[in-house]
């Protein structure tokens, strides 16, 4: 079997240096770090990742591999692999199969190259990697024990096969962590997001509309970074109770079809389809500009896009111009990808620390357990708990205990008002 693919294996010091800084901002990983040395809890195991290839990635991979375990790990993303991270990797004896700019059959060629390994235990970011063990490599589907789903948009379409009956093992959904999703997904998507469209354009957001497609906690973040820079804040929401939550934080709520004549900046963050799509593209502005922070590239219709356009242009890396038939012109950042791993970086690396602290401790119980029913698990409360206790050690905080009268009254009905 091929041992790595990368794009350019002489850039793994520029990697190694990379995944160092990571490491040195993720204390929570390095604690556990310290433990699975000793314990080696995945020790004769493969580990089958699909994950954005970053910096604080490659510290998640490394930490499994001090457990004992042999990792073999794609990207869940074509346009989100750091290739210097990528080479470090495979210089460290990674089966790592990641490079920038792959082509939707490279990016499912490298994924089939991980199921080569046959993996134990899959770790997976979109349930890409879990999809094509149950679509065509069921072969290898008696080999896995369990799995772990990273984000929104995978835990959604695990738990609709959950539903269906085609979930043929366990998944826990590090997704619905609470050390995940208040903290990855609100602070982790605000920053990254926003880091991903000035890296991309440049533009000064204070002052601008700037819109937000979605009020999940992603999408919160975004809205609450970009009010924090002065932009006016719009949401477009399905949900009543997201929508009035967002009125009620002073946001202003409305259609997207009603948000689109008015919008400077767009930024979709549902985990659905076609959510900017012709109807609203007609109504922009000349010079408004697209982005999306979901996980695949269907919220943005490109088809619809492209039918409009007459010519189309590169003007920065990352920024796309499109001409429209009536001569507007309108931006894509990233191809409609995510913009805050295909513009930028991706999450700090500080919130990542929490997310993969589940991912490892979610793993290693998977490792750890009799047989699972295949379904869709939450993650352990004793896991979450850990994470945060970790980090606020990390942190330098300390919180307060109850007391044993404390513990008492929570747990008693008889005292009443007194």
């Amino acid at each position: 079997m091929q041992e790595f693919q990368v794009k350019d294996k002489s850039l793994a010091p520029q990697g190694r240096l990379q995944i160092e800084w990571a490491s040195a901002h993720m204390p929570v990983l390095n604690q556990i770090k310290s433990r699975f040395i000793k314990e080696k809890p995945f020790k004769g195991l493969t580990l089958g990742a699909c994950l954005h290839v970053t910096k604080e990635t490659a510290a998640l991979v490394e930490t499994l591999m001090a457990a004992g375990a042999k990792v073999a790990l794609c990207g869940s993303n074509p346009l989100s692999t750091q290739d210097d991270v990528a080479a470090a990797l495979a210089d460290e004896g990674v089966h790592v199969f990641a490079w920038r700019g792959q082509t939707t059959e490279e990016y499912y060629k490298c994924i089939d190259k991980v199921l080569d390994f046959k993996p134990v235990i899959t770790l997976d970011d979109g349930a890409d990697l879990i999809g094509t063990l149950h679509s065509k490599r069921t072969e290898l589907l008696k080999n896995v024990k369990g799995g772990t789903e990273e984000t929104t948009t995978g835990v959604v379409r695990l738990r609709a096969m959950e539903q269906a009956g085609s979930l043929k093992y366990a998944i826990i959904a590090v997704n619905d962590a609470y050390t995940k999703y208040l903290f990855d997904n609100r602070y982790g998507t605000g920053q990254s997001t926003i880091d991903g469209i000035l890296r991309a354009t440049s533009v000064l957001l204070a002052g601008k509309n700037f819109v937000v497609c979605g009020y999940g906690w992603c999408s919160r973040g975004i809205a609450m970074r970009a009010q924090g820079l002065g932009a006016n804040v719009i949401v477009t929401e399905v949900v009543p109770t997201k929508a009035l939550e967002a009125a009620m934080n002073g946001l202003r709520v409305m259609p997207i079809a009603e948000a689109a004549s008015i919008g400077d900046i767009f930024v979709t963050a549902t985990g659905d389809i076609n959510v900017i799509r012709k109807e609203h593209m007609q109504k922009m502005k000349d010079g408004a500009i697209m982005a999306n922070s979901g996980h695949f590239n269907v919220e943005i219709s490109l088809k619809d896009l492209e039918a409009l356009s007459k010519a189309k242009r590169t003007m920065r890396p990352n920024l796309e111009e499109y001409t429209l038939k009536d001569g507007r012109k309108l931006f894509l950042l990233a191809e409609g990808r995510l913009v805050n791993l295909a513009a930028a970086e991706g999450h700090p690396s500080e919130v990542m620390d929490m997310s993969f602290a589940n991912q490892a401790l979610c793993a290693e119980n998977i490792a750890k357990a009799g047989k699972m029913q295949p379904k869709v698990y939450s993650v352990p409360k004793e896991i979450d708990e850990s994470v945060a206790e970790l980090k606020l050690k990390a942190m330098g905080i300390n919180i307060d205990k109850l007391t044993a009268e404390q513990q008492k009254y929570l747990g008693t009905w008889e005292m009443g008002t007194t």
